[in-house]
Parts: structure tokens; C-alpha cells; sequence
């Protein structure tokens, strides 16, 4: 079954949404099945099997859905061998390791984030004291470390003006691994990128719940792009991109190519789709098709006008229904729904990778 183009339009339309969309869609689309109760649900990206299996034990035993799916993440922030989250996370150009978390609570309508967060390994812990302690919703490097250890958080080990430019010439022509890039306008196709950003490591775990009383909250958390530019904030900690929830509807994330998603706020546009009725997997699908349509610099492209990088994108909605659904195939997702072990379910797709 294939998502029927005047139908797209018109549900991007009512979103404020309207792009230039890639003709099909490949894989499957889910059709939201009606319930007249909330089921509990945990979903989480692939490296969250411990994340969502922790997060549903806690919603078992009653716990609220914030409370479950942060401790799930915590998991993944505490393993020194996941280098795409909190500690052992991979550091920016300069070897710092910079992190980013968001967290939204259904019930009480609230959020909260921190971005480049230095030398504090569980930054989902202090997104949520800047949502509960604070008055504002994001709090970014030395002024979010300030506010972590005023809460007791503890900091772990995790030029001339011409001698400026001259280094600044080199980091835009002579590295070709940076994200420094020279002049260029949307038509250039190789401004010599020998390793595509796409290709170096990223990662995050975006980790959504609905509890016993259909409650629905999510956080996201991150290390960003490996080798990134200091300072540099991906989609993770802005809420409406890599985090939405509502309480009403249910709770969107992502993992992938930040900048990609940060232009296109695609986490509240995939719950404003399942408000209008989507599934949560055609509502991420809906959410790849605009991102693809909006890629327009060649650089970003393949020989066939696709982009070259992947965003995968995780909803649930109020009843318990889930999916998940990336721009190519081959990505997977954790899902528990209260049996002891969580299971990884293949995410719907726009384009198969050839092999």
C-alpha cells in the first residue's frame, strides 16, 4: 500500500506543511488500529533493548512514563561502550565531549533540555531538573553545567587575527574529514567531503512510553556528531524536532542527520499527522517524505536526487500503537510491550539501499 499523494498533501497542508515530495514510498504502511483503552507501550532506537525492557519493568510496578524512560536511558548514557551517548560518548574536533538531552512530560504539558553539556555523563537527569527547577526549557554549555552542579551533579572525566585566518584556510581546504566547508551554493556537488559526515558516527536513543494510565512521555539523548564543531547542536535537545509529546495524541523522536531534521521540526509535525488520524508509522513516513522533499543542495544528494544520509524517526500514540520509519531500509527499532525481553522491529522506509 502506498501513501496516495493528494492525501499527503492535504494532511501537510492542515500542518502548515507543504514540500515537494519524492513520488513513491517503499515499504509498508501501517493503518492505525482503533482501542477504546490505552495499552502500555515502551518504544526506543535500536540501541535501546535494555533502555525499553528497564523503562516497562518501571511502568509495571506503576511508575509514571517520564520516570520509566529516563531511567531507560540512563542505561545506554552509563555504557562506556555506546559511543553515540553520554559517558564514553564521542568527543567534538577538539576532543571535548559535548552532550544534549531533551524530556517531555505528557500529563503536565511540560519539557525541558540542555545542550553542549560538558563533563556531565547522564544529561537527561539535568533536562529534566531545567523542566521541574527551572522557568525556561533549555539550558546550553557552561551555564547548563553551572545549573547541573548546583544540583549536586558531579563533573567527570568523560590568536593574531592573522594567524586566525590562516588557520581558518586550512581548516576549510586542507582537512576534508571537518564539517569546515569552503564557499559553496546549493549546486555544488562535491565540496570535497572524503568522508561524508553521514558516514561518521552518530547516535542517539530516543526512548517514548504510554504507563498503565495512558500517560505519555519521551527524552532524547545524545554525544551528537563525532568530531562535530564545538558548539555544534543537533535535533536532540530541541523540542518539536527531536522530541514532541502530547498527551492528547502521543510522543514522537529521532535519531540520524540533526541538521536534517532541525529544518524541517519533524517530531511535532509526525504527532500533528497522527492527530489528524495517521498511524504512528505512516506519520514518520509522512515525516521522511518531507525531509526528502526538502533537500535541495546537490551535496546532500545521490545520482538519483535522494538524499545521501538517513534520519529514523519512532512514534506511539494515546492507544498504544506504535511504529517506526527511516529514509532507507535496514533500520531497526526496540519495542516492549510488557513481555520480559524487548524485541527490534524493521522500520518502514522511503528508499531500498542497494546492495
Amino acid at each position: 500500500m502506498t501513501l496516495k499523494r493528494r492525501d499527503f498533501l492535504r494532511s501537510a497542508t492542515l500542518a502548515g506543511a507543504a514540500a515537494a515530495l519524492p513520488s513513491t514510498l517503499q515499504g509498508a504502511i501501517a493503518t492505525a488500529r482503533p482501542s477504546s483503552a490505552s495499552r502500555a507501550v515502551v518504544i526506543a532506537s535500536a540501541n535501546g533493548l535494555k533502555a525499553t525492557s528497564e523503562a516497562m519493568q518501571m511502568i509495571k510496578n506503576g511508575s509514571d512514563a517520564l520516570d520509566a524512560v529516563i531511567a531507560g536511558v540512563n542505561i545506554v548514557e552509563d555504557d562506556p561502550n555506546d559511543n553515540s551517548v553520554g559517558y564514553g560518548g564521542l568527543p567534538n574536533e577538539e576532543g571535548d565531549v559535548e552532550l544534549d538531552s531533551s524530556v517531555m512530560h505528557g500529563p503536565s504539558g511540560r519539557g525541558g533540555a540542555v545542550a553542549s553539556l560538558r563533563n556531565i555523563k547522564n544529561p537527561s537527569k539535568v533536562a529534566r531538573l531545567v523542566m521541574e527547577r527551572t522557568d525556561h526549557v533549555l539550558l546550553v554549555g557552561d551555564g547548563a553545567l553551572r545549573f547541573a552542579k548546583a544540583h549536586g551533579f558531579k563533573e567527570e572525566d568523560l590568536l593574531t587575527e592573522e594567524s586566525r585566518k590562516i588557520w581558518l584556510k586550512w581548516k576549510e581546504n586542507l582537512s576534508r574529514e571537518d564539517d569546515w566547508l569552503p564557499p559553496h551554493d546549493i549546486d555544488a556537488a562535491d565540496v570535497g567531503e572524503t568522508m561524508p559526515r553521514w558516514e561518521r558516527t552518530t547516535g542517539t536513543i530516543n526512548c517514548n512510553a504510554v504507563d498503565l494510565k495512558g500517560n505519555v512521555s519521551g527524552c532524547t539523548t545524545t554525544s551528537g556528531l563525532a568530531f562535530k564543531i564545538p558548539g555544534r547542536v543537533g535535533d536532540s535537545p530541541i523540542l518539536g524536532a527531536g522530541l514532541y509529546v502530547d498527551n492528547e495524541v502521543g510522543a514522537a523522536g529521532s535519531t540520524g542527520r540533526g541538521e536534517a531534521n532541525l529544518l524541517s521540526c519533524s517530531s511535532v509535525m509526525i504527532v500533528e499527522f497522527m492527530r489528524q488520524g495517521r498511524s504512528p508509522q505512516d506519520a514518520c513516513l509522512m515525516a521522511c517524505e518531507r525531509i526528502a522533499g526538502r533537500t535541495r543542495e546537490k551535496r546532500l544528494l545521490d545520482a538519483k536526487g535522494r538524499p545521501r544520509f538517513n534520519v529514523n524517526f519512532y512514534a506511539i500514540n494515546k492507544a498504544g500503537d506504535f511504529g517506526g520509519a527511516a529514509i532507507w531500509s535496514g533500520a531497526r527499532f526496540a519495542v516492549n510491550t510488557g513481555e520480559p525481553e524487548s524485541r527490534l522491529v524493521e522500520m518502514a522506509h522511503l528508499y531500498q539501499r542497494e546492495r
